[in-house]
């Protein structure tokens, strides 16, 4: 268990550093069809449905190929 924590850190800060070097890595999210979002005025709502989707679908692809025994 520890060492899924240390490579989920690993994986999380090596993710941190690429979007501080190129920001526009995740320039879709947010922007796919199917996403909400709401502006009025200086009120701003932004739901990510399609987005949200895509990544879990791409997390859980990954981990299972990862994990499979």
């Amino acid at each position: 268990m520890a060492k899924t924590f240390i490579l989920i850190g690993i994986i999380l800060v090596i993710i941190g550093l690429l979007l501080s070097w190129q920001p526009h890595l995740l320039a879709w999210f947010g922007k796919l069809p199917g996403d909400i979002r709401i502006v009025r005025g200086n009120f701003s709502l932004s739901i990510p449905i399609t987005s949200m989707i895509a990544i879990s679908l791409v997390l859980t692809l990954g981990l299972n190929l990862l994990f499979r025994r």
